[in-house]
């Protein structure tokens, strides 16, 4: 898609940008603890900044459904946007009107203000029309560097960008110019890695990923329902048998586009799920016994992934091949993880890569630095593998 970027506004001096942005910050005994999201933010606002503007930052921060709940207000986080700008940010306890007006009065240009909570207003998250006037009334043109609430229609993240003019903020931008290399325009062969728990909670990832991708690599607990379906017994593993007829049909559907379907042949099990209980073994996916629960994916199985993986040109990726957070279990994951981001350095893939247990299971194998791109962004990433257009994004098209 083309899409308005940075690099098409013109002289911005003096000039308000209202930047939506995502603060929705991990926090303990009221301080942030995890500012990834700030620091991925922090070239935009800075350049803005830098260039003259006066940023006006808007973010949403927890759930408080529209009204004003003094523990999510985004007063709470300044000290630690602060800190990662290395620039004083001012804080306004409204989104529009007259105070906001004249916190812009007061600004500087080059100078730094966060509103309060968009979600404090009933309005935000049903893209109120009256909203959004008044919080553009306040703004010259809108900036977008928020792709993991791009999947809302929500008054900050897609009101705004029909009423002023609109760009895409240095982090969306790289986010949808990775999103587009791996699965609208890809370098083929394209691999896909879907793992996690339940089939349920990604039925339409994989029904889209069948018709864009080469090879699909299923692993995590949802193989065990594809290998239900396909006549394995999995004994006590975790298993979404009344979805095996779901599985049988995304399979006939892969067949029918060509796509490559990979379940594991070969498994570590046990017959308790603790980190390494004395009932641990590996074997062949048809000797699991009536006790035992599927837990990872063998290495004989994963060395048939990674000579599948070194014959693409990209890779998707999105859940982990076992049950990482305990190990051995997480063998398979780091493993194959390795093997994408060796492959990426050397130059032969483009690796991208997403969702909240995928960046920690990355992170876990020492490898999240060697990806071409890693998306932090949850339902986002989710909703943009099963094909759905994205409000936030389609309403930055050029």
């Amino acid at each position: 898609m083309a899409f308005r970027k940075l690099d098409d506004l013109g002289d911005v001096t003096g000039k308000v940008a209202l930047v939506r942005v995502d603060f929705n910050l991990p926090m303990q005994d009221g301080a942030v603890t995890e500012d990834t999201r700030v620091r991925a933010v922090a070239p935009t606002i800075l350049e803005l900044a830098d260039k003259g503007a006066k940023v006006l930052l808007l973010a949403h921060f927890g759930r408080p459904k529209g009204n004003r709940v003094p523990d999510q207000s985004l007063s709470m986080v300044i000290g630690a946007v602060e800190k990662v700008l290395g620039r004083e940010v001012m804080f306004v306890p409204e989104i529009a009107g007259d105070i906001v007006a004249q916190a812009v009065g007061i600004l500087q240009a080059g100078d730094i203000a966060c509103l309060e909570n968009t979600r404090f207003w009933p309005g935000e998250e049903k893209n109120d029309p009256e909203l959004v006037k008044a919080i553009a009334a306040n703004g010259d043109f809108y900036v977008n560097d928020a792709f993991s609430a791009a999947h809302r229609a929500h008054a900050s993240t897609e009101g705004l960008a029909h009423v002023l003019p609109a760009y895409a903020g240095r982090s969306m931008q790289a986010e949808l110019e990775a999103l587009s290399r791996a699965l609208d325009a890809p370098e083929k062969p394209v691999a896909a890695v879907v793992g996690g728990a339940k089939v349920s909670s990604k039925l339409d990832v994989l029904k889209h990923l069948v018709t864009k991708v080469d090879h699909l690599i299923i692993g995590g607990g949802m193989a065990n329902t594809f290998l239900a379906a396909r006549g394995v017994d999995v004994g006590k593993s975790l298993c979404e048998h009344d979805l095996t007829g779901t599985a049988e049909e995304i399979m006939d559907a892969a067949d029918a586009a060509g796509c490559t379907v990979h379940l594991p042949y070969e498994v570590v099990v046990s017959k308790e799920f603790a980190a390494n209980p004395p009932s641990l073994r590996t074997c062949n996916v048809h000797e699991v016994a009536a006790d035992e629960m599927i837990l990872d994916v063998g290495p004989s199985a994963v060395e048939a992934l990674a000579d599948a993986l070194k014959t693409c040109k990209t890779l998707v990726w999105n859940g982990p091949m076992g049950a990482f957070e305990t190990q051995p279990f997480d063998a398979a994951t780091v493993a194959l993880a390795r093997i994408a981001a060796a492959l990426t350095k050397e130059g032969s893939l483009v690796s991208v890569a997403g969702g909240g247990d995928t960046v920690a299971a990355l992170h876990h194998a020492g490898v999240a630095e060697d990806f071409s791109y890693i998306s932090t962004a949850g339902g986002a990433f989710l909703e943009w593998m099963e094909g759905r257009e994205l409000p936030g994004v389609k309403a930055l098209e050029a």
